[in-house]
C-alpha cells in the first residue's frame, strides 16, 4: 500500500506548490544577493571608481541598505491599494534598472545613486513576498511555505560571496551587477507569467491620510513593539557593521583574502543553523526565553571577544570562532525580536511591518556604517561595536519587558 502523502496542490492554475515556494524564495533572495555578492569585489570596485579611502568602499553596501530601508515604508500601503502584482513588478523593474546602472557606473557618485535605486526596488520584494504568502495560505500551510522559502533564503548569504568571487575570477567586477539585473528581470518575467493578483478586490483599501497616521501612531507608541523594534535595530546594526568591514578585515588584519568567502560562509552557516534550531524549539520554550537567553549569550561572547582583542590575542582562528558563536546567538534573537515587535499590532500589521522594516534597516545600516567607519587596521572596532550593540539591545528589551527577562507571556 502506498503510504506516501499526496503532492501538495498548487495554489493557482499553472503554478505548482513547489514552483510557488521557489518563486517566493527567489523574491527573498534578491536582497541577500545584492548585499553579499559584491563583497569580494570591493577592492576592485574602489580602484576602478577612484575611491581613495578603503573605508569609503563601505558606501557600496550602506547606500543600498539605505534605499532598501527607506522604501519599505511605502510599499505596504501601495500594495494594499493597487494590488500585489503591479507594485511587485514595478519594484523588480526598479531593481533591474538600478543593477544595470551600477554595471555602467563611471564614478563613485553614480555608483551610490545606482545602489540606492537598486535598494528601493528590492524593498518591494521584502514587503510583497510575505503579503503574497499571507494572501494565498493561512495557518500551518502558510508556516510551511515560509519555512521552505526561508531555507533557500538562508542559503543565499552563505553562497553569495562565493558567487561573486567566481564571477571576478572569470570576468570584470561589473558583471556582478549585470547578473543581478538579469536575475531581477528573470524573476519579474516569471512573476508576470505565472503569478496572478493575490489580493482580493474586496480587500483593497484606499489611501487615506487619517488612518495611515493613526496606524503609525500606534506602531510608535506601543511600548513592547518599540522596545523590541529598537533591540532588533541594534543587533542588525552589529551584523551590518561586520558585513561592511569584513572584506577589509580579512585583507588587512588577517592577510587572508583567499579565505574570505569560505570563512564568511561558515559564519553565515552558524546563523542559518540557529534560525533552523529556533524553528524547532521556540514553540516549546517560548520566544522570550529563547531570545533573552540568546541575548545574554551574545553579550557574553562579544565581551569575551573584545577582551581577547584588547589583550592582543586576536587571530584569524579566534575571530572566526567568536563570530560563529556570535552569529549563532544572533540567529536565535532576530526573528523572535521581530515577532514580538509585531505581536501587539495585528490590527495594523501592514503598516507595522513597513515601520519595523524601515526602522530596523535604516537604523541598522547607519549603526553598521558607524561601526565600519571606525576600522583602523584591526578587528577591535568591529568587535567592540558588537558588544556595544548587544548592551544597547539589552536596555531596549528591559524597557519592553518592564525590567523582566525570561518570563513567557501566554505561551510566548
Amino acid at each position: 500500500m502506498n503510504t506516501m502523502p499526496p503532492p501538495a496542490a498548487g495554489p493557482y492554475p499553472g503554478l505548482g506548490f513547489r514552483q510557488f515556494v521557489a518563486m517566493i524564495a527567489a523574491l527573498m533572495a534578491t536582497n541577500a544577493l545584492a548585499i553579499d555578492s559584491m563583497l569580494p569585489a570591493l577592492p576592485e570596485i574602489g580602484e576602478a571608481l577612484g575611491i581613495v579611502s578603503p573605508n569609503d568602499r563601505q558606501w557600496v553596501i550602506t547606500s543600498y541598505l539605505l534605499g532598501f530601508g527607506l522604501a519599505q515604508i511605502i510599499y505596504g500601503t501601495l500594495a494594499d491599494r493597487f494590488g500585489r502584482r503591479p507594485v511587485l513588478l514595478t519594484g523588480l523593474a526598479i531593481y533591474a534598472v538600478g543593477s544595470l546602472a551600477a554595471t555602467f557606473a563611471a564614478s563613485f557618485d553614480a555608483m551610490m545613486v545606482a545602489r540606492v535605486v537598486q535598494g528601493i526596488g528590492a524593498a518591494a520584494t521584502r514587503v510583497l513576498a510575505v503579503s503574497i504568502v499571507r494572501d494565498t495560505f493561512s495557518g500551518r500551510q502558510m508556516a510551511r511555505v515560509m519555512s521552505l522559502a526561508f531555507i533557500v533564503f538562508l542559503a543565499v548569504p552563505i553562497l553569495a560571496p562565493s558567487i561573486g568571487q567566481v564571477i571576478i575570477l572569470f570576468a570584470p567586477w561589473r558583471w556582478i551587477f549585470a547578473l543581478l539585473g538579469l536575475f531581477g528581470i528573470a524573476v519579474a518575467l516569471w512573476v508576470a507569467r505565472k503569478l496572478p493578483e493575490t489580493l482580493h478586490a474586496d480587500d483593497r483599501t484606499p489611501i487615506a491620510l487619517g488612518p495611515i497616521l493613526n496606524a503609525f501612531r500606534i506602531c510608535l507608541t506601543t511600548r513592547q513593539s518599540v522596545g523590541y523594534m529598537l533591540a532588533l535595530t541594534f543587533v542588525i546594526g552589529s551584523l551590518f557593521g561586520f558585513i561592511t568591514a569584513a572584506q577589509q578585515m580579512f585583507e588587512v588584519v588577517f592577510k587572508a583574502s583567499g579565505l574570505f568567502t569560505t570563512i564568511f560562509a561558515v559564519i553565515a552557516g552558524f546563523m542559518a543553523l540557529a534560525s533552523f534550531l529556533n524553528s524547532r524549539i521556540v514553540e516549546r520554550f517560548g520566544m522570550r526565553r529563547v531570545s533573552h537567553t540568546a541575548l545574554v549569550g551574545y553579550i557574553a561572547a562579544t565581551l569575551a571577544h573584545g577582551a581577547m582583542a584588547l589583550a592582543g590575542h586576536e587571530t584569524l582562528l579566534v575571530f572566526t570562532l567568536f563570530q560563529c558563536v556570535t552569529m549563532f546567538f544572533f540567529g536565535l534573537m532576530a526573528s523572535n525580536f521581530g515577532a514580538m515587535a509585531m505581536d501587539p499590532l495585528g490590527h495594523v500589521a501592514g503598516t507595522a511591518s513597513s515601520v519595523q522594516g524601515f526602522v530596523s534597516t535604516v537604523g541598522g545600516a547607519l549603526i553598521g556604517f558607524g561601526i565600519g567607519q571606525q576600522f583602523d587596521g584591526t578587528a577591535l572596532p568591529v568587535v567592540l561595536g558588537f558588544g556595544a550593540c548587544g548592551l544597547a539591545a539589552l536596555a531596549m528589551v528591559l524597557v519592553a519587558e518592564r525590567g523582566r527577562l525570561f518570563r513567557p507571556q501566554a505561551g510566548r
